[in-house]
This record gives structure tokens, sequence and C-alpha cells, in this order.
């Protein structure tokens, strides 16, 4: 089959095409025939040889496909051969074909593309993981998403919304603040004009959110103490500012906050066949009903993934870039 593989750590340059044997699937498992697969930031993380894939997972970077189940145990999934699914995997999805667990793949909902479609799973169960199982964000509780224009961030925007919380969320440039705005955020906050801490207090009349999604850490560990409200929770799910900062811990304390994060890709298959029940009971609906969507900003050929990881590295995109196979 045809793949994209790491040469080496480094720039989008280390990304080349190549011939890989066809994968096997196990007990289990399925064999989707790619159609499409979606780039993310961990992707980065492992070409720049800061994230290396768990034990007995391909060394092909990609994270999520969309497809066709052509071979394996589909019915351990609720599948059947020939159907049309999307489906998180822990690696192995820049190539013509990408083994899943059965219980990783989601139906493709209706009206979807494939390639809408490949920009589904990394982004929906680590946003459905982080803010409502592992951040309980609930009732008429407030979100602040930082990154609001990535591919986390505009899907983080649009699901809280639809569940009937306000939103706010940091993004780099004004015109990203409109964009995510017409996403359903209540207000785009551009970090490098504004202070999202002091627009944070003008926007809650000084209360605070409840619930923070981090992408940075780094220095924004204190900024974030100081922007939740009182029983709030900060769950950071990477660490673009850096992995060190500094806390108060008084105020924690005091008023009772909670500081946690996860990551998702070395987590078990059982923990991620439950976020996919969730998401197809509560989330899938709003897909079909055309209340949310994926939100596409490029796609490039399987063979220009460089091109993919270098528009990534820009920070060009809102939203998901998406190889096609």
């Amino acid at each position: 089959m045809r793949a994209v593989e790491i040469t080496q750590p480094g720039g989008p340059e280390v990304l080349v095409a190549c011939e890989r044997p066809t994968p096997e699937p196990g007990a289990g498992e399925v064999l989707i025939k790619v159609t499409a697969a979606g780039i993310n930031r961990p992707d980065v993380f492992q070409r720049q040889g800061n994230y290396a894939p768990p034990p007995g997972t391909s060394d092909i970077p990609g994270l999520e496909v969309a497809g066709e189940i052509v071979k394996g145990d589909a019915a351990a999934g609720g599948f059947k051969i020939g159907d049309r699914v999307c489906a998180l995997i822990a690696g192995g999805g820049y190539a013509e074909y990408a083994v899943a667990p059965a219980v990783q793949c989601m139906p493709i909902p209706e009206g979807l593309s494939d390639i809408e479609a490949a920009g589904l799973p990394e982004t929906y169960f680590t946003v459905w993981s982080n803010v409502f199982m592992r951040g309980q964000l609930k009732g008429d509780e407030t979100l602040l998403v930082h990154g609001g224009a990535s591919g986390i961030g505009t899907t983080a925007i649009q699901i809280a919304r639809a569940m009937g919380h306000t939103v706010y969320a940091t993004v780099g440039s004004d015109d990203r603040a409109r964009a995510v705005e017409k996403l359903g955020a209540a207000h785009g906050i551009n970090y490098k004009t504004e202070d999202f801490v002091v627009e944070i207090a003008r926007l809650t009349d000084k209360k605070g959110v409840d619930v923070i999604l981090d992408m940075v850490a780094g220095d924004y560990g204190p900024r974030n103490v100081q922007a939740l409200a009182d029983d709030g929770r900060v769950v950071v799910i990477a660490l673009l500012g850096g992995s060190k900062g500094t806390l108060d811990f008084n105020q924690i304390m005091r008023r009772r906050l909670t500081i946690t994060g996860s990551t998702l890709r070395p987590r078990p298959i059982s923990f991620k066949a439950e976020i996919a029940r969730e998401l197809r009971e509560q989330v899938w609906p709003l897909l079909t009903d055309k209340k949310i969507k994926p939100i596409i900003h490029a796609t490039f050929p399987l063979a220009d993934a460089s091109k993919g990881h270098a528009m990534m590295d820009a920070g060009e995109q809102i939203g998901k870039i998406i190889l096609t196979v």
C-alpha cells in the first residue's frame, strides 16, 4: 500500500511517500480502506521526535481516518463489511489502509462526506472526554477554549454551544475572533492584543468561567487560575507554551479549584469505546441534524502530507486539515 512515513525527526520535509505492507487486522479489529485522514497536532509532535507511538503501534503517523471496512471483525463494533465509518486509531492513518479497533469506529453521519468525517474522531473524542467527562461541564456553566480556531477549538465551541453553554475562546487574530464567534462563541479574544484574564473578568462580571480547555499550559497556568470561577476546572490537553508553570495553591485551596489533564492516545481501548458510545448517543445526532459540523480548512493529497504539516506549523488553519487518499 501507499503510505507516508517519518524518515527522521524534523520539519515537514521529513514526511516522505513510501510503500508499506498492508496491515492485517487482529481480534476485534477491522481493516479500513482509507479515503481521507486527519492531520492533528500529535502528528506534528511525532514528526519532531517528541511523541513516540505506543508500543506495538504503527510508526506511520495519523490518528483518525474515514473510509470503508473491507476486512476483519466488523461485528465487534456493530458493523459489517462494506460499511462507511470514521475511526480513532493510535497510528497508521497516513496510508491507503489502516487497522482500527472495531469499537473505536463510528458510522459516518448522514449527509457528511468522507473528508468531513475524517475530521471527526480525534477532535470529537478529545473534546468529549476532556470537556464533558473530565471537566464535567454541565447545566448553565461557561467554557473558555484556548486555541479556539484549531480543530479541537472549533469542535469544543460548537458542541458546548449546542448543549446550551456560553463559550469564550482565545485566538491569534481579530479575523479568527470573528470566525469563532460565527461558530457560536459568545466572544473571541485576540490573545496578541488583549489579556484574556481581563476580558473574562469583564465578560462574566468578574465571576470567571467554570471550565477551561487549555492547549497552552506554561505561563497560562497562573492566568487560568485567575480566570476561573469558584469550583472551576482547568483541563490541560497540550503543552504548546511549555510543561512548567507557577500556581498559587492558596487560590486553588480557598476557591476549590481543580487542575487536571489527560492524553488520549495511550488510553485503553475500553475507555475509548466508552467515549464512542457517549458520542453516538449525545453528539452524533447533533451532526445528523446539522446543528454542528466539522470545519475543514484545507485538503491535500496523501503524498503532499508535508504541505499539510507546513500549514499546521504556520498556524494558518481555522478547523481541520485533511489528507485525501
